[in-house]
């Protein structure tokens, strides 16, 4: 492995967890569109800092970008608030706006730049090694480590101190709010850091992968666990595997590394929704199967302990004429019936279907 492979799986890997970790708080807030509009409309901010400094490496770019993700967000509550527009409409109709002007205004006045639509969509982590950072004649490494490095760092620390606010803010407003804070800073406050984040992996690895990395590895972590810091952990993880695997995808099909990033979330995603252990499709479509068998064998035993001792029960519970009497098919009754013995809630008696201890209690409790 050479060092600009190294180079560009660790700044893949870094920026992946840096998405990941504002991306679980957007996940939990049923969110998730806000970060394809922010890291679409930043492009707005970035060309208007641009023009006033005329330098694409100024830091300025940065701050003009997370000012337009604020300035998306609050286009977003202001049309929403009107009621007039659902949230996801509202989403859908500023950041097309503020996308557009950035793209018309890149293609009017500033084509000689490196500041190109293809880039800003799927950017180019093969020349991230490229752009290097000095001090004096020292070469320290890939700019864009040293940058991504940064702000995951900042998204560590801020989430680390604001953790118990966040958390309640994103799981229940009106409480957070009577507690005495202040839901709405909050919000601001974490689109901010959206914004920030969006920007600094802006130049390497563009917006299309910036939404796969803040979304898709919270979104496969959420069918993992219900806790909180777990989700955390496991969507940074799940961004290292993705980033790292789509390199390597990219490597062997000779395709761009982004979009080859951006498409292991959706197959890791795709993975998980089928096969996590409790929300998976297959864990699910088994739970229902088994709760399906649990409830006929529910219904056998109210069926035979309504007929307990009475004059029909040789009918109504015999094993030739009970799915008769259930309105089953004779096959199915059948299984049920066998389901129910193995249990260990009936046994059979001279061809009659018989209540244990535990199936009289089964049928009591299924009874209140």
């Amino acid at each position: 492995m050479t060092t600009p492979q190294l180079e560009i799986q660790l700044i893949a890997a870094v920026v992946a967890v840096a998405c990941a970790l504002p991306g679980v708080f957007l996940i939990l807030r049923r969110m998730a569109m806000m970060s394809d509009a922010i890291s679409h409309a930043i492009l707005f901010g970035i060309v208007l800092a641009f023009f006033i400094t005329e330098d694409i490496t100024s830091p300025l770019l940065i701050l003009g970008a997370a000012l337009t993700g604020v300035l998306t967000v609050s286009l977003v509550e202001a049309l929403h608030s009107t009621r007039l527009v659902r949230e996801d409409a509202a989403i859908g109709l500023v950041f097309p706006v503020l996308f557009s002007i950035g793209v018309i205004l890149i293609s009017r006045y500033a084509g000689n730049v490196h500041l190109d639509t293809d880039a800003v969509l799927l950017g180019e982590l093969a020349f991230a090694p490229f752009d290097r950072l000095y001090i004096g004649n020292y070469d320290i490494g890939p700019k864009s480590l040293y940058v991504m490095s940064a702000i995951l760092l900042l998204n560590i620390v801020l989430i680390a101190l604001f953790y118990k606010e966040l958390k309640l803010a994103s799981f229940d407003v009106g409480l957070s709010a009577a507690l005495g804070f202040s839901p709405m800073l909050l919000h601001y406050g974490l689109m901010t850091q959206v914004s920030l984040t969006a920007v600094g992996a802006f130049d390497a690895v563009g917006s299309i992968l910036v939404v796969a990395l803040m979304i898709a590895p919270p979104a496969t972590a959420y069918l993992l666990t219900s806790r909180l810091s777990l989700m955390l952990i496991f969507s940074s993880m799940i961004g290292i595997v993705s980033a790292i695997s789509g390199y390597w995808l990219a490597h062997l099909l000779d395709v761009n590394i982004a979009g080859a990033m951006a498409t292991m979330t959706g197959v890791i995603f795709v993975m998980t929704y089928l096969l996590a252990p409790r929300r998976g499709l297959i864990a699910v479509g088994r739970r229902k199967i088994r709760q399906r068998w649990q409830f006929a064998q529910r219904m056998l035993v109210v069926h035979l302990l309504h007929h307990l001792g009475l004059p029909e029960e040789s009918q109504e519970c015999h094993t030739g004429t009970v799915h008769q009497h259930l309105k089953w098919e004779k096959k199915f009754a059948g299984k049920v019936a066998r389901m129910a013995e193995k249990e260990g809630l009936i046994f059979q008696k001279d061809g009659l279907l018989r209540l244990t201890d535990k199936g009289l209690e089964t049928a009591q409790q299924a009874m209140m």
